[in-house]
């Protein structure tokens, strides 16, 4: 009975201990459980690139639509009255200064400049014969053989005569210039546009229009650019934000209606001083050559103004600025590695980045890709910055990116100034 009742007792803790066990490994169990279900595992933290702002001299290029004028378009009238007779000249051909472009029927001139030189040869005659009367009367009036009256009224023939001579010799140079002016010329060198008048026409002096013609080498490309345009470039200027070219000339490239650009540069030679009351604007000119004649008068082009700097300029991608409610607004990195939202103002674009003008300051840390994943005041990790970022720099040292306002879009004019260095006082 004794060995019975140990054995009982024995069975009795095994079984303690084991539900013991148990009971601990499923507290256990339950505990990790809860653990996972309250506590999960922290995101990532977001990687972003970056760019460091730094102030660096940036070309200014300005972006305007022009149109293509001749450097002398001179229109060509009929200097007499008469019919049209013919015409000398092939339309749309070149011409020089000089050449024959119609002729008008000078049978009638011919006749006039005859009878012209008639009534000179008429007055040369009696101008002879009250002078010979003149001077008979002379000796006579000496010894008081003649009165005063008789040698007063013969030396006021002489003079009648002389005045009627040269009246004549001035009827006869008339004459003769109507008579040249029945063969129209050319005024300048140049290319001729079509006759408007047909061949035995009336033409009426000074009145009916025959052609134009136009100098197409070089030729001017006529631009212009608002009133506020022209504000806010005097600012820059005062404020040093703008430096102008050498001699105040600006470069100029077209780019022609197909997209193509033209290969030659001119220069801005020309910028109105006054305010076109109707439209708002203030007219410019550039002078470009045009030694192939691809450019011709009324054509439409995009001229680019180049050779202005902006120095010190701060500028970052424009992927980088985001659109605000009421302004724009950019992501920085601050010195705790965390996301801060940064109000900015911008200008105009230099290639493919804005200009700043105020917001930031050198040594900004600017996020540049993954701004979607950047949430004001976390944490970001800095990735090494795109190698695109650094292409473009490279690019922009070796040429003059276009650059345009944010306005550009709505709008076929940008602001950019057009001045000779003489006239940057009166801008």
């Amino acid at each position: 009975m004794q060995v019975t009742t140990n054995n009982t007792a024995l069975s009795a803790r095994t079984l303690g201990l084991g539900a013991a066990l148990l009971a601990g490994g499923l507290m256990m169990t339950l505990s990790g459980c809860n653990q996972a279900v309250g506590s999960p595992a922290a995101p990532p933290v977001p990687e972003v690139a970056v760019v460091t702002v730094q102030p660096r001299d940036l070309p200014a290029v300005y972006e305007y639509v022009g149109q293509v004028a001749g450097v002398r378009e001179v229109e060509v009238r009929a200097r007499v009255s008469g019919i049209l007779e013919r015409w000398n000249y092939r339309e749309g051909a070149a011409v020089k200064a000089g050449d024959s472009l119609f002729t008008i029927d000078p049978e009638l001139f011919r006749a006039e400049f005859a009878r012209a030189e008639a009534d000179l040869a008429g007055a040369e005659a009696s101008f002879a014969q009250t002078t010979r009367n003149a001077a008979r009367l002379k000796p006579l009036w000496d010894v008081k053989a003649v009165s005063q009256k008789e040698y007063d009224d013969a030396q006021s023939a002489e003079q009648v005569a002389a005045a009627n001579v040269k009246a004549a010799q001035a009827a006869v140079t008339q004459a003769r210039l109507n008579l040249s002016y029945t063969r129209v010329e050319a005024p300048i060198s140049g290319i001729t546009s079509r006759a408007v008048v047909s061949e035995g026409s009336l033409v009426q002096a000074q009145q009916t229009l025959l052609t134009t013609i136009s100098q197409l080498d070089p030729v001017h490309v006529i631009f212009s650019f608002t009133e506020a345009e022209h504000l806010r470039f005097r600012r820059e200027l005062s404020e040093a934000r703008l430096t102008l070219p050498q001699g105040g000339r600006f470069d100029v490239k077209l780019t022609l209606a197909d997209g193509s650009e033209y290969p030659l540069a001119g220069k801005v030679d020309f910028t109105d001083v006054r305010v076109n009351t109707h439209t708002g604007t203030i007219e410019a000119r550039a002078v470009v050559p045009n030694p192939q004649r691809l450019l011709r008068p009324g054509q439409f082009v995009r001229v680019h103004l180049s050779g202005a700097t902006r120095p010190n300029a701060i500028a970052i991608p424009q992927r980088a600025v985001l659109e605000g409610p009421s302004t724009k607004l950019v992501m920085t990195v601050n010195s705790q590695g965390l996301v801060e939202p940064r109000p900015v103002q911008v200008s105009d674009w230099s290639g493919t980045e804005w200009l700043i003008t105020a917001g930031l300051k050198p040594g900004d840390t600017v996020i540049v890709d993954g701004v979607v994943k950047a949430r004001p005041g976390s944490p970001v990790k800095i990735a090494q910055a795109p190698a695109e970022h650094s292409d473009q720099r490279a690019d922009q040292a070796g040429q003059q990116p276009q650059a345009q306002s944010g306005q550009a879009h709505e709008r076929t004019a940008k602001p950019a100034p057009t001045q000779d260095a003489q006239h940057e006082g009166d801008r």
